[in-house]
């Protein structure tokens, strides 16, 4: 007879498995893999405004130049650089490459660096390499 008291799902943190780093990142890519999946959405409402034009896309155009719009495009960057990053950290792993416990912890501290590195060049250029 099975154990009744075995934990059903592996995802049980604090409960059966000790919280880290691989947690952090799976748990991560999930949410931003979500996010993009709204932010798609958001990228469909901006072309659409873009090929009707006139009004719809100076509505469109102030809301993503407004504050809170901006924060949203950051989050979406940041979410997409996090993602494609981790991405290809996982295609590694599916070659056989960085599976010792020191890689995966070296390869996952540099996702997040390199991650927020890599946003923050992208709207360094946004903001202040424009022509």
């Amino acid at each position: 007879m099975a154990n009744r008291e075995r934990p059903i799902s592996p995802f049980m943190l604090g409960q059966t498995y000790r919280f880290q780093i691989t947690s952090l990142m799976s748990i991560l890519h999930r949410i931003t893999g979500i996010a993009l999946s709204v932010g798609a959405l958001g990228l469909v409402w901006w072309l659409l405004a873009v090929a009707i034009g006139g009004e719809t896309y100076a509505t469109a155009s102030a809301c993503l130049s407004s504050p809170v719009g901006m924060v949203l495009l950051f989050g979406f960057t940041l979410a997409l650089v996090y993602h494609l990053l981790n991405g290809i950290r996982h295609l590694a792993w599916d070659a056989g490459w960085g599976f010792s416990l020191p890689e995966v912890y070296r390869s996952g501290y540099a996702v997040f660096a390199v991650g927020f590195a890599l946003t923050a060049l992208i709207w360094f250029f946004v903001l202040w390499g424009g022509a």
